[in-house]
């Protein structure tokens, strides 16, 4: 496979990397981004890929709740600027306040939901064409819980990011700064019980070849990649990161002091894993000048 600019950029972007070390690995790997990020890791060139791919299609995340149900979508738009449009914004709120009424629990089930005589489908297609822009609801989220929990949400930079947080005792305000948490530290799992057999097995052979790589002897190496899994591990799970209002005690401390468990999470960021149109409208207006 040839080893475009655009696959070593898009390499740099979830590394860091530099470019000819994207370049190399891609090379390495056949092109390969996934396989790439892993080599870069074993050399010790990237260090351990937690975030999403680049944040990338444009539009808002909204999270609505009422009671003991919660839902949380995303409305893609092809720009921020349509992203802004009035027209844009009532769509989205009027799509939250139909999905909060409806008893669906899939994307499909929500385009096909009835709202004010069209599906939300045939809404969208209509905002379409009135906006002159591609919109799609991408992604439906609906949570539920008992009358012994509470949700928190929070929703940042006007949804760019939307969370929600369900705990068990506490109180809204606890529960909100864990969404808030959330939104901020981009955790993957609530805890360690949520992490596949398969992460787990394929976090350790990394981790090993990076420890071999660096040249640590073969007697010390299993321990060593032990102790980088755990903290691994750490990082990415909610109840083990430290807690973005005070980084001395972790989530799980937090929610213990304030008499609360952690139940489950949920985080929209826009564009997540969407690969964006690359506009180069400086060119673009410079040929227009010419012409």
């Amino acid at each position: 496979m040839a080893v475009t600019a655009q696959l070593v950029k898009q390499l740099r972007d979830k590394t860091g990397a530099g470019m000819l070390d994207c370049k190399k690995a891609l090379v390495e790997t056949d092109g390969d981004v996934d396989k790439a990020v892993d080599y870069l890791r074993e050399k010790g060139i990237a260090k351990a890929a937690k975030k999403a791919d680049r944040i990338a299609a444009e539009g808002l995340c909204n999270v609505l709740v009422e009671g003991n149900k919660a839902v949380l979508y995303e409305l893609n738009s092809e720009t921020d600027f349509v992203a802004k449009n009035d027209e844009f914004l009532a769509l989205l709120e009027k799509i939250g306040t139909t999905l909060m009424e409806a008893d669906i629990t899939t994307l499909e089930e929500a385009l096909a939901v009835d709202m004010d005589g069209k599906s939300i489908a045939e809404r969208i297609i209509d905002a379409t064409a009135k906006i002159g822009e591609k919109l799609s609801l991408r992604r439906v989220h609906v949570s539920s819980k008992e009358d012994s929990m509470t949700f928190g949400h929070y929703r940042h930079m006007g949804g760019k990011i939307v969370t929600l947080a369900t705990i068990k005792g506490g109180d809204e305000t606890v529960a909100k700064d864990v969404a808030m948490h959330v939104a901020a530290n981009n955790p993957l799992y609530l805890d360690k019980s949520e992490v596949s057999d398969d992460v787990l097995a394929h976090e350790r052979d990394v981790l090993r070849k990076q420890a071999l790589e660096e040249g640590k002897p073969e007697k010390i190496v299993d321990k060593m990649v032990e102790g980088r899994l755990n903290k691994y591990l750490k990082d990415i799970c909610l109840v083990d990161q430290p807690f973005v209002k005070d980084g001395d005690i972790t989530v799980d401390k937090y929610l213990e002091n304030a008499n609360a468990k952690p139940i489950g999470f949920v985080r929209l960021e826009v564009g997540e894993g969407i690969e964006k149109r690359q506009d180069d409208f400086a060119s673009e207006v410079k040929s227009q000048m010419k012409g």
